[in-house]
């Protein structure tokens, strides 16, 4: 189907328009993995914002038996002392990105923030399946904790983030986080993040008429969640630390941020944890973005990217003030 026969395009945004057409409409398979990972988008920062921020790369202790894992940290060059710290998380649905993709955000959040940013390599799906990804980040916490020092870090003022399928992992590695009693998150920042497996199930029931046309879609959705899960998605005995949707009690979580576009495909799975975060006595912020397709804030300049960027920042800023001894 073209996209201009789609059911939900008189519903996009008019400025991300554009974007559509330029978009190409791919199936994801194995076999053209390697050419998506290598065509993939690197969004670098300006040299002026570079040259106020100290980055640097580590290579960190891995999980039992595993490989060690890579992380980029990144705090202002005039800050001084321990500073609250993001923990991110990058996207890619599980089979893609990268933390190196992610520079120009990392950079200007560390510099608007004053904070320090520690930002995850995971190992990538199929390759890797489940439970890899979220035991790295895993792993990665645990060595910032261990050595704070190194990137300057506050872990009493720490916080997870991530976007799409590091939403997703975000999500999951709260629960886990939780759930070990070992460390505790100040906050999680879930930006459109893909927390259900049941979304994209084959006979899924009532699927959302207009939601997961563009850019991320029910295929896209079906592919991923395969290759993290190793089996197809919707099976009966998927982990919570896998599809945080799946997660029987959401308890003991900590004060979150969702956003997502209306026309995203994680809109109702969002939604609705955002529902169920509620009614377990979590604090939430939720926002919907009509006419947002998925990622449409990674678009500088428009109006509906702009806004979504200033809730975000907005957001972070309480937070990392509520975290405040």
């Amino acid at each position: 189907m073209t996209t201009a026969a789609k059911v939900s395009r008189h519903l996009v945004d008019p400025q991300l328009q554009p974007l559509l057409e330029m978009m190409p409409e791919t199936e994801l398979t194995v076999e053209y993995l390697p050419q998506m990972r290598a065509s993939a988008m690197t969004f670098p920062a300006s040299p002026e914002s570079v040259a106020k921020v100290i980055q640097f790369e580590r290579t960190v202790p891995g999980p039992n038996g595993a490989p060690d894992v890579p992380v980029r940290c990144y705090r202002p060059k005039d800050a001084a002392g321990p500073l609250p710290c993001i923990f991110h998380i990058h996207g890619g649905g599980y089979i893609g990105g990268s933390a190196a993709q992610m520079e120009a955000s990392h950079v200007e959040l560390s510099l608007a923030l004053t904070c320090a940013i520690v930002s995850v390599d995971y190992r990538l799906a199929p390759e890797a399946a489940y439970p890899a990804a979220v035991e790295d980040c895993y792993a990665a916490l645990a060595w910032l904790h261990a050595e704070p020092t190194v990137a300057g870090v506050d872990t009493a003022r720490l916080g997870v983030m991530g976007e799409s399928a590091g939403g997703g992992l975000a999500a999951a590695l709260a629960l886990l986080v939780r759930d070990r009693g070992e460390y505790a998150f100040s906050f999680q920042h879930l930006v459109y993040p893909m927390l259900d497996d049941r979304t994209s199930a084959e006979g899924a029931a009532d699927p959302h008429p207009y939601a997961g046309e563009f850019i991320w879609t029910h295929s896209s959705n079906r592919f991923g969640w395969r290759s993290l899960l190793g089996a197809e998605p919707g099976g009966a005995d998927v982990s919570p630390y896998a599809a945080p949707a799946r997660a029987p009690d959401l308890a003991g979580l900590p004060p979150t941020f969702i956003m997502a576009g209306a026309l995203d495909l994680f809109l109702e799975e969002d939604m609705d944890y955002a529902r169920r975060l509620t009614r377990a006595g979590v604090p939430v912020e939720l926002h919907v973005y009509p006419g947002g397709v998925h990622a449409f804030d990674f678009v500088p300049g428009l109006e509906i990217s702009e806004q979504a960027r200033r809730d975000s920042l907005a957001s972070l800023r309480r937070a990392m003030r509520a975290s405040l001894p």
